[in-house]
């Protein structure tokens, strides 16, 4: 894939695939939370899109009476993250020329 991932890019989606895929597997929820900045709500609608394009899968269950949730990148999430950042790092070491006329003037003073 040589052309930025339009699941991945909204900036949070892109912070959660960074957080997990940094992560060992399995990923907790709360640590997920924390490691983006995130809310809860805003982890849960990113989580659940990034699940439906096939990106990342959620596992629900309980540690002694306390639900818990964990994510994780599939194979496919983590191949799309890597494909993603490395679109990126080619923007930045060649970035595309403005065309002609779309510059803004430049001031003497500066």
């Amino acid at each position: 894939m040589s052309e930025l991932d339009p699941v991945i890019h909204a900036l949070p989606r892109l912070s959660l695939c960074a957080a997990l895929s940094a992560g060992p597997g399995w990923v907790e929820f709360a640590v997920a939370r924390e490691a983006t900045g995130l809310s809860d709500s805003a982890v849960s609608k990113h989580s659940r899109a990034l699940e439906d394009s096939g990106y990342l899968e959620i596992r629900k269950g309980t540690v002694g009476r306390r639900p818990r949730t964990w994510l994780r990148l599939t194979p496919l999430g983590e191949r799309r993250f890597r494909d993603h950042v490395q679109a990126l790092h080619r923007m930045l070491d060649d970035p595309a020329p403005l065309p002609a006329g779309n510059s803004a003037p430049v001031d003497p003073r500066d």
